[in-house]
């Protein structure tokens, strides 16, 4: 799964690469999560036909994304089961510090802000800053997505991964609330890229295969626009039915 790098970008770039992997052996990822984050960003980026430049900082930005949990070094993020409240507020302080260790790193401003910045919620729910819509900037819309997508389809020690089929249904449910509706949409027209590729085990039971059949891109739900979706919160409601966000406790 390597990223290629321009010439002028190389001796960054690799650098980065393995700042990535020892962040992704900390949090125990199962694949090498921000490598697959930066190649998911890369391509919304081409879609969105972004410069160069601002492509190469949303590529870095996704490979130092969680380096400020690293330097945090909390066993509580390995651990099975949910945060406790103040292990929650404690860990939303890691986009702040891998800001500061991106600048450590060398990374250039803009990087810096990206990583900043990539858990701020369309609907100004998210931190550190409470960002709102259009006030994040693109790379870090983009961003959001690509996370979201990259850890809830790989395995954690606190959990499973999910299937392509569920990642996809989070991004629409919760489009408009966390994450940006039109970066979602440009999400679902991505095809034939490795790094979609879910990475739970084979755990189908006649139900869940029966909707699977059912489910198709061509027939996902529609994106909803932000004045469309539920309000701020951990919980939506649809129907009868209260859904908790699964990245809520830990990613």
């Amino acid at each position: 799964m390597g990223i290629e790098f321009a010439e002028s970008e190389r001796a960054a770039g690799e650098a980065f690469v393995r700042l990535a992997g020892t962040v992704d052996e900390f949090e125990s990822y199962a694949q090498p999560h921000a490598s697959r984050v930066a190649r998911i960003s890369d391509a919304l980026a081409e879609r969105f036909r972004l410069s160069r430049a601002d492509r190469t900082s949303i590529v870095f930005a996704a490979l130092l994304h969680d380096i400020g949990e690293m330097t945090m070094g909390r066993d509580y993020i390995k651990r099975a089961g949910p945060l406790g409240e103040a292990e929650r507020l404690d860990l939303q302080r890691h986009p702040v510090i891998g800001e500061q260790e991106a600048a450590r790193a060398g990374a250039e401003r803009s990087v810096q802000l990206l990583v900043r910045w990539h858990h701020e919620w369309f609907s100004g729910a998210g931190y550190p800053d409470a960002l709102r819509g259009e006030q994040i900037p693109l790379g870090a819309r983009i961003l959001r997505v690509a996370d979201a997508y990259a850890a809830l389809t790989d395995a954690r020690p606190f959990r499973p991964a999910g299937t392509e089929i569920e990642a996809r249904k989070h991004l629409i449910l919760w489009a408009g609330l966390e994450f940006d509706p039109h970066v979602v949409r440009a999400f679902l027209a991505l095809e034939g890229l490795p790094e979609l590729r879910s990475f739970a085990r084979e755990r189908r039971t006649e139900e869940q295969t029966a909707v699977e059949e059912q489910t198709s891109v061509d027939e996902e739900p529609a994106v909803k626009d932000s004045a469309e979706t539920p309000g701020d919160g951990e919980v939506v409601h649809v129907g009868e039915q209260a859904v908790e966000n699964p990245l809520m406790n830990a990613e």
